[in-house]
């Protein structure tokens, strides 16, 4: 029976060969039923999908080192991996990333009410091959089936469309398996219908409908660009939906719809696609640590295209045992190499061939044409070379005088306008004029020409293409030495960065060492790093070896590749500033690494929000650190945190002197916990900052204990802006009596004191144990009761007070009495006396006038702001100026000082030879007065 049913040769072969005529009149005759509703069928009317399968998965060129992989075998090969959208960036890591994949961008866009849906990224970012897979699933059924027809058109397929033609023809010419019986139905319901135009800056005109007379009949016909301008715009087959892709925002402009911003790949999606690449997972690892640590144009990284090049360039070195590229140059000049050992061509050639693209890719930058004609490309002297371009670019259309040329990669177009440069044997153009012409539009042209000035750099290609032109090579050498000296003199970190990158392509350790002379002013803030920045800095950085300071100020989502790469910088640096910056889980932990084995000495982590969990994993670093200083104002730490600090305090290796957490949720409950680490002979912290830390007197009793217990070697305490009250205050005299307290200033600006405390003070003040010479009361309502038991404290002989803040204490004209009366006891140390917002006017700051001009007076400093102070003190002020042998800081802000007071208060200044300034500042001057405040630059007003 077996037999029977196999049949003989003969017999299967007619078989097929009925089949194959029969099937496609079978599917005719269904079709015309289906246009027809004839009702004995029972039909969908849909397109062929099957058909159109078929027409995706037929090979259409092949895969290209400069043009990447070819979408049909990318989806084919199972290796397709969603290109991210722009959200991506900056989402959180908990959030699914199917949710930040362009595929599901677009999905989302159509099932909404506004079909229109615009891809814009740059080129390689995955835009091409997300579409035709949009295409595929929706042909598979998987995706999109509210839809019955899809047309997917490419412009770079439609160059040679120059007549007028009708949609309706433009739809049966490029989609061959839709029968034309079947047209009626498509323009009948256009709602079910799709449109995807990739490549939509490859259109010769603007989409503009202003320049349009746009149509409304499928079947008239129009040129190309009106009949896709009256689609887009809804005059042609309204209600269809569309997806449409271009490299820039400025062909798109024009569009209404849903704009999506394409991304690329991110570090997850980066990893798959190398493994998928690669076999060998360690040989994956190996390929994708070695282009993100070392390529250091980051961004290009997130280019799929972009990856498959390196991926295919890598595996050729690795089968080779071939060191790998450290540089985008290098890898450049690889490919390069490459592609020209490819055509077997003699020097000459060689050299022609490449001066050549030269001149088109000048041509194309100049001009803003992304492609060339044959009659072009034969001005630029590619006659001979004609078999050969397809290697190095990308041809469209069939025809070969219609046919036109572009370059796959727009980095390859600029590597190759380098080469060319220095390849020119002729005097007539230099660097800066050349680089002046291309500005703005050829972006890595510098940094390819610094690579290719390095001997060792271009030596590959020397070796295929005879030797470059030196004279170009110095003429760019002193160009570069020069530009980067003074951008480096600047503060503009934008361009420290750009000269950064310029050395990093050069990979010449002597030269960066030459050009970073002790005049630049490395020490400016890089805030807002990108990746790319990273790297090169850490480049210039690392062969600089120690530093004085890293300051990345304000930089915004640091991420844990941008960590990474600036770890060895890190270990090198004694101060790092990450001050109102945002970072990363994982940058954290590389900071946390950087920290425990380097050299940094001060870290500012200031308003960075850490939180908890992050602060925890800073402090595996902190614990072997040889910090001396830490800034952690404002990051969102709780009482939680006090476990950390205190293992971090009593670490046998930390060396924390100064520790500033203000301005966090520490509470009573947190600060108890971080005492108990005061008392720890570990515990070498001399200065302690917990302004707005939410403390009250529980705190106070706790801090006493650790001053009073002979470990303590606090010098210094700021608890500024909390609430510690006088109980909280009583506490802590006791501990300024106990004769193990080391405590020189405490602040204690507005902590709800009032003079009831003062008593305890004055106790205090009193103590011959006493060791405190800054002692700030400020904003604290003490009045004249407790203020005058304060100055008779102060007046002890030997009192070490020094600075004194009593602003806004609601002193009065006795209190000012009694402190002039202080200020020329000559017992009095004080230094530094602040009395500022105190309505005592002119007849209670006259007391302070009189002391300062007595030779007893030792202060240095003085703050009587808002004092009520009119042009009647003048005189005594400036009589008390010029008596003073010691006064250099005078602060006269929001006073009632007028225009007459400004001749003397000038005359006085510029006579002094003590005082360095006077603030003027929010009196009553009018402008007539500035120009004469001008003449002395120890004044501010």
């Amino acid at each position: 029976m077996s037999g029977r049913i196999g049949g003989t040769p003969t017999l299967k072969q007619k078989s097929l060969c009925f089949v194959k005529i029969i099937f496609p009149l079978l599917r005719r005759v269904v079709s015309f039923f289906c246009v027809f509703k004839h009702p004995c069928v029972q039909v969908i009317y849909t397109m062929d999908k099957e058909a159109v399968l078929a027409h995706i998965r037929m090979s259409k060129g092949m895969s290209t080192l400069l043009g990447g992989e070819l979408p049909v075998s990318v989806i084919n090969g199972n290796k397709y991996i969603s290109a991210l959208t722009s959200e991506a960036r900056g989402a959180d890591r908990n959030v699914e990333e199917n949710v930040l994949s362009l595929d599901h961008a677009i999905c989302t866009a159509l099932s909404g009410e506004i079909k229109n849906v615009i891809l814009v990224g740059p080129e390689g970012s995955g835009k091409t091959t997300a579409l035709e897979k949009l295409v595929v699933d929706w042909a598979k059924g998987e995706r999109l089936q509210n839809f019955s027809h899809v047309f997917h058109f490419r412009f770079r397929e439609l160059h040679s469309l120059n007549e007028a033609l009708s949609l309706e023809t433009l739809m049966l010419q490029h989609h061959s398996h839709v029968l034309p019986e079947a047209m009626p139905l498509v323009m009948q319901k256009p709602e079910d219908v799709l449109f995807v135009f990739d490549d939509l800056d490859q259109c010769k005109q603007s989409l503009d409908p202003s320049i349009h007379t746009l149509c409304s009949d499928p079947s008239q016909a129009a040129p190309l660009s009106s009949l896709v301008a009256s689609l887009l715009h809804g005059s042609l087959l309204k209600g269809a939906a569309f997806v449409t892709a271009a490299r820039s925002t400025g062909y798109v402009q024009a569009l209404s719809g849903t704009k999506v911003e394409v991304l690329g790949f991110l570090k997850p999606q980066r990893e798959a696609y190398f493994s998928g690449f690669f076999p060998d997972p360690a040989v994956a690892n190996k390929a994708l640590v070695h282009m993100e640590k070392t390529l250091g144009f980051y961004d290009i990284c997130t280019s799929p295209r972009f990856c498959w090049t390196v991926c295919s360039m890598y595996k050729s070195l690795m089968d080779a045992g071939t060191k790998l590229p450290e540089t985008l140059s290098q890898l450049y000049v690889v490919v390069l190499v490459h592609l020209i050992q490819k055509l077997s061509l003699n020097e000459a050639f060689n050299r022609d061939l490449v001066l050549a693209f030269g001149k088109m890719a000048s041509h194309c930058f100049l001009n803003k044409h992304s492609s060339c004609t044959k009659e072009e490309m034969d001005s630029f002297g590619f006659q001979q070379f004609l078999t050969s371009l397809s290697v190095f670019l990308r041809i469209d259309g069939d025809q070969s005088d219609e046919c036109v040329f572009s370059f796959h990669s727009q980095m390859m177009q600029e590597f190759l306008l380098a080469v060319s440069f220095f390849l020119d044997k002729s005097t007539s153009e230099g660097v800066e004029k050349m680089l002046e012409e291309h500005k703005g539009q050829a972006e890595f042209l510098d940094a390819f020409l610094s690579a290719l000035s390095e001997p060792v750099q271009r030596r590959p290609l020397e070796t295929l293409l005879g030797e470059m032109n030196s004279g170009r090579i110095v003429d760019f050498k002193r160009w570069f030495k020069s530009t980067s000296e003074t951008a480096l003199k600047g503060y503009y970190k934008e361009k420290h960065f750009h000269c950064f990158h310029l050395l990093h392509q050069a990979q010449n350790e002597s030269l960066v060492r030459e050009i970073l002379d002790p005049q630049a002013r490395i020490g400016i803030s890089y805030g807002e790093l990108s990746h790319q920045n990273s790297v090169a800095l850490n480049y210039v950085f690392t062969i600089l070896g120690e530093i004085e300071q890293l300051n990345l100020y304000s930089t915004k989502n640091l991420t844990e590749e941008e960590a990474e790469a600036l770890v060895p910088t890190m270990t090198l640096s004694h101060k790092i500033i990450l001050s109102s910056s945002s970072l990363s889980t994982r940058a954290v932990q590389h900071l946390a690494s950087a920290l425990s084995r380097g050299l940094t000495k001060e870290l500012d982590l200031s308003h960075t929000h850490l939180g908890d969990e992050m602060f925890k994993i800073l402090c595996t670093g902190l614990r072997d650190s040889k910090l001396l200083d830490i800034k952690l104002l404002a990051c969102k730490l709780t009482e939680v945190s006090g476990e950390e600090l205190v293992s971090v305090l009593t670490s046998s290796t930390s060396q924390l002197h100064v520790l500033d957490i203000s301005f966090n949720q520490m509470r009573d409950q947190g600060f108890i916990k971080l005492c108990k680490a005061l008392q720890s002979p570990q515990c070498k912290l001399q200065e302690l900052r917990l302004r707005g830390s939410e403390l009250t007197a529980p705190s106070m009793e706790a801090l006493s204990a650790a001053l009073c217990s002979g470990q303590s070697e606090l010098r210094k305490v700021d608890l500024t802006q909390n609430m510690i009250g006088n109980g909280g205050m009583e506490a802590l005299c006791k501990s300024l009596k106990n004769p193990h307290c080391k405590l020189q200033n405490l602040i204690v600006f507005d902590n709800e004191l009032s003079g009831d405390c003062c008593p305890h003070l004055t106790e205090a003040l009193m103590s011959e144990h006493c060791s405190l010479s800054e002692l700030d009361l400020s904003v604290n309502e003490l009045g004249q009761e407790g203020a005058l038991l304060l100055c008779q404290a102060l007046s002890r002989p030997g009192c070490p007070i020094e600075k004194l803040g009593l602003t806004r204490c609601e002193l009065t004209q006795s209190v000012f009495k009694e402190l002039g009366s202080l200020l020329r006891s000559g017992t009095s140390q004080l230094k530094s006396l602040s009395v500022g917002l105190s309505e005592v006017g002119d007849q209670g700051v006259k007391h302070i006038w009189d002391a300062v001009a007595h030779p007893n007076c030792l202060l240095e400093e003085l703050d009587v702001e808002m004092t009520e102070m009119t042009d009647a003190s003048v005189d005594d002020l400036c009589a008390a100026i010029r008596a003073s042998k010691t006064l250099k800081s005078l602060e006269l802000r929001n006073n009632l000082l007028t225009d007459a007071s400004v001749p003397a208060l000038v005359q006085v200044m510029q006579d002094s030879q003590t005082m360095l300034e006077m603030n003027l500042k929010y009196n009553d001057f009018s402008e007539d007065v500035f120009e004469l405040l001008e003449e002395c630059d120890r004044i501010r007003y």
